[in-house]
C-alpha cells in the first residue's frame, strides 16, 4: 500500500478507515460491499468542499454508487502503477484479464510509461476479492503528463491489440494527461480529434496535451 498523496487522482482506489461513516442515501447494495471490501474508486467529477468525488461497485455491472468522501476517512491509496507489481491469488491467474495483464506489461515498461491496471482487475488486485470473470477486459491507465505522439500511440496498440488477440479477450487502455483523459484507440488514429474526458465535461480536441 502507498502513503496517502496530496491530491488523489483518477482511477486510484481508496482504503476507507473503519470509522469512516456510511454513506447518506446510499443502495442497499452498497453497504455490503463496502463490508466485503472497504474500497472506492476516484471519480472524474468535482469535488464538493473538500470531499473527494469517489464510486462504489457493487457485485453486478448496473450496482454502481457516486459519493463524496473526506480525506480524514482514508486510510490509505493504491494507484494503478502500484497494483501492477502485485499477484493475483494462484488459483486467479489465469483468468484471461490476468494472463493478458503479464503478457503485456513489457511493451508498457519497453515504452517508458507510467502505467497499471484499473477497472475489475485492479479492484481485485487491491481488495483480494475475486472481481475478474473469464470474460473481462483489461482495462489499462496510462500516466502521460508528457504528449505521446499519434504514430507511437499507433505501434503502442498494434503491439497490445496483438497480445489480446493471442489471450482471447481485449485491452481498452486510457491514456491520462494532468486533467483529461481519453482512449489510446481514438487517439491512434490519424487527423482524428478525441474525445477528452474532463472533470467539468467531456469535449473534443485534436491535441489532448492542448486543452487548458
Amino acid at each position: 500500500m502507498t502513503l496517502l498523496p496530496p491530491e488523489p487522482r483518477p482511477h486510484d482506489l481508496l482504503a476507507l478507515s473503519p470509522a469512516a461513516p456510511p454513506f447518506a442515501d446510499a443502495p442497499a447494495w452498497v453497504e455490503a460491499s463496502l463490508a466485503r471490501a472497504p474500497f472506492v474508486v476516484v471519480r472524474r467529477a468535482p469535488r464538493i468542499g473538500s470531499a473527494i468525488a469517489v464510486g462504489v461497485r457493487g457485485t453486478a455491472r448496473s450496482e454502481r454508487f457516486g459519493t463524496w468522501v473526506e480525506a480524514r476517512d482514508i486510510e490509505c491509496v493504491l494507484t494503478p502503477e502500484a497494483l501492477r507489481l502485485r499477484e493475483p491469488a494462484a488459483s486467479r491467474r489465469d483468468m484471461p484479464a490476468f494472463a493478458l495483464l503479464r503478457a503485456v506489461a513489457p511493451i508498457f515498461d519497453a515504452a517508458g510509461l507510467a502505467w497499471g491496471p484499473a477497472g475489475s482487475t485492479g479492484f481485485e488486485l487491491a481488495s483480494a476479492q475475486p472481481t475478474v470473470t473469464p470474460t473481462s477486459d483489461l482495462d489499462v491507465i496510462v500516466r502521460a503528463p508528457e504528449p505521446l505522439s499519434r504514430a507511437d500511440a499507433s505501434h503502442l496498440l498494434d503491439a497490445l491489440s496483438h497480445e489480446a488477440r493471442c489471450v482471447g479477450t481485449r485491452v481498452d487502455v486510457q491514456i491520462e494527461t494532468t486533467d483529461a483523459a481519453f482512449s489510446l484507440a481514438e487517439y491512434a488514429r490519424q487527423n482524428v480529434r478525441v474525445l477528452l474526458r474532463q472533470a467539468d465535461g467531456p469535449r473534443l480536441a485534436a491535441d489532448p496535451w492542448a486543452v487548458p
